[in-house]
């Protein structure tokens, strides 16, 4: 677990506008790890499990091959990022929309990513 945390608390310092971050199992739906304030993480950990839930029951109905990539929520001031690890977790990150820049999350959400070992 020590990974996890350490990996959430790279991305704190190197994502610009961010607030908040976990590392969830999409089976519980349980944190492994949050880092973040303003944001209750256990909730958004439980909520977005449903969320990659829903996504994947979608894309076994549509028989649609392959695995998610990411997720993007995008609301009017914040952007939820959710990236798939292994076959049972996920990284889930929150950005504030003004301060932060989409495609550097991406992109150091994904190195992140694949540094995590549990």
């Amino acid at each position: 677990m020590e990974n996890v945390q350490q990996t959430l608390e790279k991305l704190s310092s190197d994502v610009a506008g961010f607030l908040g971050a976990a590392v969830v199992d999409h089976e519980s739906g349980m944190a492994l790890g949050t880092v973040g304030s303003g944001l209750n993480l256990d909730v958004a950990a439980a909520g977005n499990t449903e969320v990659v839930r829903a996504k994947l029951r979608v894309m076994q109905a549509l028989e649609i091959d392959g695995g998610i990539e990411d997720i993007l929520i995008t609301l009017s001031s914040q952007l939820h990022l959710i990236r798939p690890i292994g076959q049972n977790l996920f990284l889930y990150l929150a950005i504030d929309r003004k301060q932060g820049n989409l495609g550097m999350a991406r992109h150091i959400m994904t190195s992140a990513a694949s540094k995590i070992r549990v």
